[in-house]
């Protein structure tokens, strides 16, 4: 059984002209990375609530969402969110991930790809992980149990954001990481560390795919962007200047405008 997920749910997807009803606006669901929570997406639902409905949850051991602690596999991330939007009646949405945010939007689009109208993938890929890779989730996971996050949350700070961010982007970002619960980033880790290989499915996803990227992203480079705009039908590229792996904080506007114009064009296509 799904935990109850605190959630942001704002703007509305009924908008109308004085009185005469429009078509609605495909809802956007954001979906944060590791180890943050909703509050990552603050540029995005406040500019895009304006005119369409925006549901930021905090994930299972994130933010203000239920610790479970163990391993939490990206297929139980994938059905919280499900039944989060059965439980708002979202029909349909478009689904942005950022980093891990991208591996469970992957995921959710393997289980109910007739909900989703566009696939947003941001500084994220989709490979399975590495022996070595494994190894060292693992380790970090026992590591964050046994220490607490702030010592990893000092250490990778200047990869989440570039050393140039802006000081209350640094900030911000690394309140995030401090007030996350230990066992719900270790038992996210533990289940990264076993997630599956996206790659053959993003050759079949049948919706239009945004791909954005931050130009210094050192955790996913250019590259691996670059691999999954080829892999995915219909797609677009982004590589947003100035910003490492977070760029929809680091440089909102310019992530905003990609996302805007992308929107735009689901909102057609719907």
């Amino acid at each position: 059984m799904s935990p109850f997920l605190a959630y942001e749910d704002k703007g509305a997807d009924n908008a109308s002209v004085q009185g005469v009803p429009l078509v609605p606006l495909v809802p956007l669901v954001l979906v944060h990375g590791h180890p943050f929570d909703r509050t990552m997406w603050a540029p995005q639902t406040e500019a895009f609530s304006a005119t369409r409905r925006v549901v930021a949850p905090d994930l299972r051991g994130y933010g203000a969402s239920p610790v479970v602690p163990g391993i939490t596999p990206l297929s139980a991330f994938a059905d919280d969110i499900e039944s989060l939007l059965d439980d708002l009646k979202v029909e349909t949405c478009v689904l942005a991930g950022l980093s891990m945010g991208g591996q469970i939007v992957m995921e959710c689009y393997a289980r109910f790809p007739e909900r989703v109208r566009g696939l947003v993938l941001a500084d994220t890929f989709p490979a399975a992980e590495s022996e070595e890779g494994r190894r060292a989730r693992e380790a970090m996971a026992d590591r964050l149990l046994r220490e607490g996050m702030r010592g990893y949350a000092d250490e990778v700070l200047e990869k989440m954001v570039a050393p140039y961010a802006a000081p209350e982007v640094k900030a911000h970002v690394h309140r995030m990481m401090t007030a996350t619960p230990p066992e719900g980033a270790a038992a996210a880790l533990r289940g990264r560390a076993r997630r599956p290989d996206y790659r053959a499915l993003l050759t079949r996803v049948t919706v239009p795919a945004l791909v954005v990227v931050g130009a210094d992203d050192a955790y996913t480079p250019v590259s691996d962007a670059e691999a999954m705009h080829a892999a995915i039908p219909d797609s677009t590229l982004r590589v947003i200047e100035g910003a490492a792996h977070m760029p929809n904080l680091e440089r909102p506007a310019e992530f905003n405008a990609a996302l805007r114009e992308f929107l735009a064009r689901t909102d057609r296509t719907s």
